[in-house]
């Protein structure tokens, strides 16, 4: 595009904004701006020209109505290679502008405040600033738009190196950044306001549903190599731990399958933040092996690798504290696809390291406390399923005892552990652990009992003293009978069959202490 002469600047976010228009103003560039961009550039004794005086026309109705001008949009707006554009821009005294920059008001982080009236939330909806934006957008082979403060460096450095213009490839870069940021504002002020009913009462859900998210990188494939995939972040960053910003120490890109389990992993690390040590070993998105220790991350690692070592091959690890020389010894005697961790010792990557393919992510918070949100999403053929996720912590000493016999201090740790595992085991689910490990695990049957036996069949040691949680209530006795059994002791589940009486019945005839936590935690 030709030399830039003239740019508008209009923002909120004053990140850099002085640097940037210092290096404008060096390039000989007009500068118009409006309202408190406009003061912080004068108190920087940066020249600029108020947008009401450029248009000549002055704001009005409260500041809502100032860069909606001829002069305005017409000078972002006009081809310059267009004759009949030009002609049209000098009889109406309209001069181009060849930069926008623009911030949009912050109605997200206003709706956000939990003192937020649907009045605060409707005047912070920008009119001006997206119009702008997309004017600009549009015109984009000849005007610069920039929404974001972090790509003022880049055109500093491409003006300096032309001398003050910039390159299409540039410029459309900076367009396709503003079109996404303009439809995920829009998505943000239509999720907020078909959440209310035309009487302004609130609902649970909106009425449209506005998704944006950036890409991260194509993948190889997805769960098969015949489907395609790649991997999408949210816009606002997510403050738990999470992939999007682990840092990759080593190994080979991440599959779509490498991502799923381990989110999974993830997710399940974080059960345990109040551990001294954990570790958790996941094979297609369920625990393989989980353990918690107070000596060492090496004996945590150990007592979860011990539950299955067969599954354990070619899974994924997850660490709630940082890994050393002992636990990096012992981890790389087994094959696994992913080690996520909140660190690494450098004695730690250098053994790790001699495995090439093996992927080391480097998660941070991992194993820290944190009280994470938000939403779960599932594509069906024609639609989209929305929940709350599932991130319910129970208290298990608040449980209802329901047997003759009362949960031991042993027993109780136990079910607090088993509970936390549980829960993120694929329905139908059933685990036998006891106080810090697991030791059997039946996932996603279609029968609760055969869960139960699957869990008695994997489990590597004896089960005798264990306890067994299940993720939903037992239908029949006949889930207890496997437990009693197999050698377990205490059980805990949410209650709530038509059989309850039966269940109870049954533990107390095995003379099994059972706990009812009033919560399921189903997972399909």
């Amino acid at each position: 595009m030709p030399k830039i002469s003239r740019a508008l600047l209009s923002v909120s976010d004053k990140t850099g904004l002085v640097e940037f228009a210092q290096a404008l103003h060096r390039q000989g560039v007009e500068i118009l701006s409006t309202g408190g961009t406009a003061k912080a550039l004068r108190d920087a004794n940066i020249p600029v020209i108020d947008v009401a005086a450029y248009s000549g026309s002055p704001e009005i109705l409260d500041g809502r109505l100032k860069t909606l001008h001829p002069k305005i949009h017409g000078g972002i707006l006009g081809l310059r290679d267009d004759p009949k554009h030009r002609r049209e821009m000098e009889k109406e005294g309209i001069g181009p502008i060849d930069l926008v920059v623009v911030n949009l008001y912050p109605f997200e982080a206003t709706v956000a405040r939990a003192d937020c009236t649907f009045e605060d939330a409707i005047e912070n909806i920008d009119i001006g600033g997206p119009t702008m934006v997309r004017a600009a957008a549009k015109n984009h082979q000849d005007v610069a738009v920039v929404v974001d403060p972090a790509d003022y460096s880049a055109i500093m450095k491409e003006m300096d190196a032309t001398g003050g213009s910039l390159s299409r490839e540039l410029t459309f870069r900076l367009a396709k950044k503003a079109f996404a940021v303009t439809a995920g504002y829009d998505a943000a002020i239509i999720n907020y306001l078909t959440r209310f009913d035309d009487k302004r009462g609130q609902k649970d859900w909106p009425t449209h549903l506005g998704l944006t998210f950036e890409l991260v990188q194509g993948l190889r494939y997805g769960e098969n190599p015949h489907q395609g995939a790649a991997f999408y972040r949210e816009p606002k960053g997510v403050t738990e731990p999470n992939l999007v910003s682990a840092r990759q120490l080593q190994g080979k890109e991440l599959s779509y399958n490498n991502i799923m389990d381990t989110d999974a992993v993830l997710q399940m690390v974080g059960e345990f933040d109040d551990a001294p040590f954990a570790a958790v070993i996941v094979k297609h998105s369920n625990p393989c092996g989980a353990a918690t220790s107070k000596d060492s991350l090496r004996d945590a690692f150990a007592k979860a690798l011990a539950c299955d070592p067969l599954s354990a091959f070619g899974g994924i690890v997850g660490l709630n504290r940082p890994v050393d020389e002992a636990a990096a010894k012992s981890m790389a005697e087994t094959f696994f696809e992913v080690i996520a961790s909140p660190g690494f010792d450098p004695a730690a990557v250098e053994i790790l390291g001699k495995k090439k393919n093996l992927r080391l992510l480097e998660v941070p918070k991992l194993g820290q406390p944190h009280a994470p949100s938000g939403l779960s999403f599932r594509k069906v053929v024609g639609g989209l399923l929305l929940q709350s996720r599932d991130m319910s912590r129970e208290d298990i000493r608040s449980a209802k005892v329901v047997t003759k016999r009362k949960p031991t201090d042993e027993e109780w740790a136990g079910l607090d552990f088993a509970w936390r595992i549980c829960k993120h085991v694929k329905s139908n689910a059933i685990v036998f652990t006891s106080a810090d490990r697991i030791l059997g695990v039946g996932a996603g049957q279609m029968s609760r009992v055969d869960a139960a036996k699957i869990a008695v069949m994997k489990a590597s040691v004896s089960l005798k003293g264990s306890i067994l949680a299940s993720d939903a209530f037992f239908p029949f006795r006949d889930g207890v009978d496997v437990a009693a059994k197999a050698g377990a002791t205490a059980i805990v589940q949410p209650g709530g069959s038509r059989r309850d009486e039966e269940v109870i019945a049954a533990a107390d005839e095995h003379g099994l202490a059972m706990v009812f936590t009033g919560i399921r935690h189903f997972r399909h």
